[in-house]
């Protein structure tokens, strides 16, 4: 005969959300949003991180004499090579310093979701799933 009893486990059965479990959910979907969108935005800096440093190589074959045209907003500028070298060494600078703050805001939020899904899976187990379909 079945075990009936009302403490007994069915995996079949609907789960109770209450709404403070469903606040967490959803600030666990925004939080995972957003790190998305940082991963987004991390990769184009680190594109233009990248140009910036193959910039970097291709004027050291350039001649001391030569105007280079820099883009400064909407306009080239043509300068020396020893101030285009300064200027696009000062853009590496600051693509490394937004490349650490948006790294930093990943791994913030990548904290506070570690939480809610502790929290989470603790609560529904496997009837919950906050995996990456990527990880």
């Amino acid at each position: 005969m079945a075990n009936s009893g009302k403490g007994t486990f069915q995996p079949d059965s609907d789960v109770h959300i209450s709404f403070e479990d469903q606040q967490k959910i959803n600030k666990f979907a925004r939080l995972n949003a957003k790190v998305d969108d940082f991963k987004d935005e991390l990769k184009v800096k680190q594109n233009d991180m990248k140009n910036l440093e193959e910039a970097v190589e291709e004027l050291s074959l350039a001649d001391d004499a030569d105007k280079i045209p820099y883009l400064i907003g909407e306009v080239f500028i043509c300068q020396g090579l020893e101030d285009t070298l300064k200027s696009l060494e000062d853009a590496k600078t600051r693509k490394v310093n937004e490349i650490s703050e948006l790294e930093a805001k990943c791994d913030e939020l990548k904290s506070q979701m570690a939480e809610l899904k502790a929290h989470l899976y603790g609560k529904f187990g496997s009837h919950i799933n906050l995996e990456n379909e990527e990880e």
